[in-house]
Formats: structure tokens, C-alpha cells, sequence
């Protein structure tokens, strides 16, 4: 999942900042490593009983101090990664690695943990698992379109506004709004389809894996039947989103064109969608979830650039509207068959199914509800305070002039590729000489070191040509 995003993100945005959010993926697993060892773990399952009180969060085993069920642990910790992965996208080109950094680890190490907490311990006051699961059902959710890609999604909105939209995408220089959305990426649309495949792949091993905790002797049975819901899920995703992108553009324009981005993003959604009820719904209606999870994000797509909040990868559609819609959509298919084989009920079933018994029972659908409003609200009223008090701090965004100069020459030491158009130039220069302006202040101040002197463009320029006429006169002597 890790590679998949990674490669996503890269190709999503602008060459001078890939080697930028290569590093921030590779830290997803780094930072989330440490958070969810040190706090995490504990805090979304430290301490539970089965069949004990119910709780807000864990309490126990902090850094893994006691005896613990180490698969479970280490396939826990990739959920809490690919959920830090989420936020990368939106806020990627603008935001410091300080920020990052603080962020990987709060959101591993408490944010969301709480979510898993509440949805898959056995003390989570909406955990199925529970004693007494609230109003007699819990919420289902099998692999996390709730607390994984839910969470992650309204973190990355929130953060996308506090922090706000890339320089020139909404509006220029002076503030005035443009009229159409300056167009920033992808530079590598191979990277962003060699992303979506290995993503598709990786959701193998989140979905089916996660029959481990829920199933018994049909664990068979439930894998598969999670894993031909995974596959309608993201094929009728991509499908609903490329065609219906087509049919729009075709009613605008007056030609068919066929958009990748709705393509890829639309099985992105169609996967997220699904990720709650692959378990406890009919293939047929794992197409109709994933066909319905392709029009939301176009719709929520729409919505993001016409309220001008911009995110780099449209994680936000894909994760938070996507997630949403997955966990409501439970709700609404849940199978009574299947539910019985994969979590052992079969009192409160989906909405359509209860309307079959004669009943309208509302109650699991209810509680789908109750935990869309958790995380949504838990995830935005935590984290927004959290990035308010970066932004105080001045360690969310960077300076305006490392942003047009691009993060991979202004932080990490070079471009990622060496082709013309990946940076300002001009920009570049102004950067140089400012920082060269600095470390000449620092060695005067402090007594030590050498003046180092600012050449001009021109004289830089100059010393090429020397350099260039030198050559030429060897070559020619030779």
C-alpha cells in the first residue's frame, strides 16, 4: 500500500517536489512506526476485555511492555501508515517537514486510534464486538472505510483549509481569483496508474486479511466473498467514473474525451467505498456501491475546486466522501446471510433487506449514522486545534519563494530529475543569494568563517562564456 501511494502521490503532483513526498511516504511507515508502538497500539487496544466495560480509549501496554498478539500489532500498524498516507497527498507542495512530521505521529499515535478503538475493540462503544454493542448491532465495518480512510479524509480537509491552496492555483500574485483553476500536475501520469495497481493490490490484504479477526469455521468462505467484493467494488468505480466524466465533457464540449483521473480515482473510491461492507453485502450490490462511489467523487471533486480548497491528489473526495459513503452503504446492503456467516447476528440487517422483512428496522443503518458523525466530528475537532497551534508556531507552511523554487532544490539537496522546466530558475537564483545573505550574516556575527562573495547573474554568466570560448580554442589547438 506504502509503494502504491508513494508512487501515486510522486506522479500527482509537480516534478520539483518529488523527492519531497517520496521521503514524506517513506517516514509514513517510519513516524507511524514509532507513534503507534510508543502510544498508539495502546491507546486503540491497550487494556481490552472481552466482554468488559465499555471505554473511550485504551489504557495499557504502551510500547508493547507486555505479552501481545505481534501479527495482530504489525497488521494494525499498516492501517494507521496508509491513514497518514492520506493526509500527505492534500496538503503535498506547501507544507514543512516539521509539520509533517508532527502530524505523522499525532495522527498515528491518538487520532486514530480513538476511531479503532471505538469501532473494533471489545470495550469500543460502536464496536460490534462489544458486550452490549450499541442498540444491539454496533457499527460493521469491516476494514475501515469509517476509521482508516474516513478519518484520514476529514484530517486532510481540515488541514487542506487551515493551511490553504497552492500559490497560483486559485489566485494570483496579488490575491484576485482566477477564473478557471491554474492546473498543477500530474507530471507523471505513469507513476499515478503504476500507483492506483499497486494500491488495488494492496486493498487484497486489507480486506480479506482482516476475516482474520471476525470469522471461524466460514473464514474461506467470508475471504472470498470480501475478495470478489473488493474487485466489483473498484472495477465499477472506475468505470462509473471514467464513462460519466466522458458523457459530461461530451455534453460540454461536443467530443468524447476519456479521463484518466476520473478513471483512477473513481476505483480509488470504489475501494474505499467498499472496504466497510465487502463482507456483509452481495456482489451485486458491491457493484452498485462502487458504480454509485464513482459519481460522489466526481460530484465531491467539483465541489473542492468550486469552494476553492485545493488538494493535491483529491484525497479528500477519494478517502473522506468515499469513506462516508461506504460506511452508510452497509447500512443499506447488509445481507442477513452474510452478516450471520461473517459476524455472527442476524436481529438488524440493511434498511433495503429490513424493508424485505416487512419491518423498516432502522437500527443498523442508525448506528452506520451515529459512526459517520463520530469519526467526522472526533477526527475535525482534534485535528483542527492541532494544526491551528502549527500554523501559530510557523511550522506549517513554507516561504513563498521555497514554494515557487520547489521543495526537492529548496530541502532536500537537488531535483529528482534533471530536465528543464522542473524549477524557476529566476527563482532558484533569488533562494541562492538569499541564503547566501544568511550564512554571510551568521559568519560575521559569530567571528568565524570567510565572506563568502554573491556573484551576479551576469557575472556567472560571463564565466560561462570564458569557460565555453576556453574549450573551443583547446579543441581547436588539439
Amino acid at each position: 500500500m506504502q509503494i502504491g501511494f508513494a508512487m501515486l502521490c510522486a506522479g500527482s503532483i509537480r516534478e520539483k517536489n518529488v523527492k519531497n513526498v517520496l521521503l514524506w511516504n517513506l517516514l509514513d511507515s517510519a513516524g507511524g512506526a514509532f507513534g503507534y508502538w510508543s502510544v498508539g497500539f495502546a491507546f486503540a487496544y491497550g487494556g481490552q476485555v472481552e466482554g468488559g466495560p465499555k471505554t473511550f480509549i485504551g489504557n495499557d501496554n504502551f510500547f508493547l511492555s507486555k505479552d501481545v498478539d505481534l501479527e495482530f500489532w504489525f497488521f494494525q500498524y499498516t492501517f494507521a501508515c496508509a491513514l497518514s498516507s492520506i493526509v500527505a497527498g492534500t496538503i503535498a507542495e506547501r507544507t514543512k517537514m516539521m509539520a509533517y512530521l508532527c502530524y505523522s505521529v499525532f495522527l498515528c499515535g491518538f487520532v486514530y486510534p480513538v476511531c479503532a478503538h471505538a469501532y473494533w475493540s471489545y470495550n469500543g462503544f460502536l464496536s460490534p464486538f462489544a458486550a452490549e454493542p450499541l442498540w444491539g448491532s454496533g457499527v460493521i465495518d469491516l476494514a475501515g472505510s469509517g476509521p482508516v480512510h474516513m478519518c484520514g479524509g476529514v484530517a486532510a480537509l481540515v488541514m487542506g483549509i487551515i493551511l490553504g491552496p497552492r500559490r497560483g492555483r486559485f489566485y494570483d500574485d496579488d490575491g484576485v481569483p482566477l477564473e478557471e483553476p491554474k492546473a498543477m500536475g500530474p507530471h507523471s501520469v505513469s507513476l499515478q496508474f503504476l500507483g492506483t495497481f499497486a494500491l488495488w493490490f494492496g486493498w487484497y490484504g486489507f480486506n480479506p486479511g482482516s476475516t482474520l479477526m471476525i470469522s471461524n469455521a466460514n473464514i474461506a468462505d467470508v475471504a472470498s466473498l470480501v475478495a470478489v467484493n473488493t474487485t466489483l467494488g473498484a472495477a465499477s468505480g472506475a468505470l462509473s467514473g471514467m464513462f460519466t466524466s466522458t458523457i459530461v465533457d461530451e455534453r460540454k464540449t461536443g467530443v468524447f474525451t476519456w479521463d484518466t483521473t476520473a478513471a483512477m480515482n473513481g476505483c480509488l473510491t470504489g475501494l474505499v467505498a467498499i472496504t466497510a461492507g465487502c463482507a456483509t453485502v452481495e456482489p451485486w450490490a458491491a457493484f452498485v456501491i462502487g458504480t454509485t462511489a464513482g459519481w460522489i467523487y466526481l460530484a465531491a471533486s467539483s465541489l473542492m475546486l468550486r469552494l476553492k480548497i485545493d488538494d493535491a491528489v483529491d484525497a479528500v473526495p477519494v478517502h473522506m466522501f468515499g469513506g462516508g459513503w461506504g460506511v452508510i452503504a452497509t447500512g443499506l446492503f447488509t445481507n442477513e446471510y452474510r452478516l450471520n456467516k461473517a459476524f455472527g447476528m442476524t436481529e438488524n440487517i440493511g434498511w433495503f433487506y429490513e424493508w424485505g422483512r416487512g419491518s423498516g428496522n432502522f437500527t443498523l443503518l442508525g448506528c452506520q449514522l451515529v459512526g459517520v458523525l463520530f469519526v467526522a466530528g472526533w477526527s475535525a475537532c482534534i485535528f483542527g486545534p492541532f494544526c491551528l497551534v502549527l500554523k501559530y508556531l510557523d511550522w506549517l507552511r513554507i516561504d513563498p519563494l521555497e514554494e515557487e523554487v520547489g521543495m526537492d532544490i529548496s530541502r532536500h539537496k537537488g531535483r529528482a530529475y534533471e530536465s528543464e522546466g522542473s524549477a524557476n530558475e529566476d527563482a532558484v537564483m533569488q533562494l541562492s543569494t538569499r541564503r547566501l545573505d544568511i550564512l554571510n550574516n551568521s559568519n560575521s556575527q559569530s567571528g568565524k568563517g570567510k565572506i563568502l562573495k554573491r556573484e551576479k547573474p551576469e557575472d556567472i554568466a560571463d564565466k560561462q562564456n570564458a569557460e565555453e570560448n576556453k574549450a573551443e580554442a583547446t579543441d581547436a589547438n588539439v
